[in-house]
């Protein structure tokens, strides 16, 4: 990791972080990942054999959405509980509430890779509070517990997306507002959103950690 530093504030090199789990790296059949738990994200032990390495389309959609994952917890490091859930700006954002958020709403995106828009049942008439619940640490929970989510998770997408029989396989979208009346996505739309929303949260992160202490990831 190469980094340089100006005072207090350190900028970390993109070209120097590195992710934490191989986006080409195969996993359990499908039969496994459909096993998931949807409040941990977690699977069941398999003893399937690996299929072969991805190439093309998938193995790159992964590594991008592997190098958004990387920045988000490289932002993070070196930090413990109180500093992680630190408001550091006016909004109630806090770096271990956006770690916490990333993964709930990869995990759910992937379920609704696995079912379709019942993965979402009961998200969208959601309270308020519940809501917030997913941007923060609740009692019990930690950063390091957070991070080991994240990275459950993500490996939990690796395997469903080099499962899946083709990436234009689609659902229809819940209903809600954010979505158009009668759209599907695509696991591919899928991916393209996580991506986005990964990243989306990695500037919001950076801004925080920035505050808090001069550190920066993509400074």
């Amino acid at each position: 990791m190469t980094t340089t530093q100006t005072g207090a504030t350190t900028a970390i090199s993109t070209t120097a972080i590195s992710t934490t789990a191989s986006p080409t790296s195969a996993g359990p059949a499908m039969e496994s990942a459909t096993r998931a738990t949807a409040s941990t994200g977690t699977d069941e032990q398999a003893a399937d054999p690996a299929p072969p390495a991805l190439t093309g389309e998938r193995a790159d959609l992964l590594a991008n959405l592997a190098r958004r994952r990387a920045f988000l917890r490289f932002t993070v490091q070196n930090l413990d509980d109180e500093q992680a859930s630190r408001r550091t700006t006016v909004s109630e954002l806090t770096l271990a509430g956006l770690v916490k958020h990333v993964a709930v709403v990869e995990q759910r995106w992937l379920n609704f890779v696995l079912v379709g828009a019942a993965a979402f049942d009961g998200d969208m008439t959601a309270r308020e509070e519940e809501f917030r619940d997913g941007f923060r640490l609740l009692p019990g929970e930690t950063l390091a517990g957070m991070l080991d989510r994240f990275d459950e998770v993500a490996r939990r997408t690796e395997r469903i997306v080099a499962e899946v029989a083709d990436l234009d396989d689609a659902h229809p979208l819940p209903v809600a507002p954010w979505f158009e009346p009668g759209a599907s996505w695509s696991v591919r739309q899928v991916l393209l959103h996580l991506i986005a929303e990964t990243a989306h949260h990695c500037g919001h992160a950076d801004i925080l950690r920035e505050s808090l202490d001069g550190a920066r990831t993509m400074g």
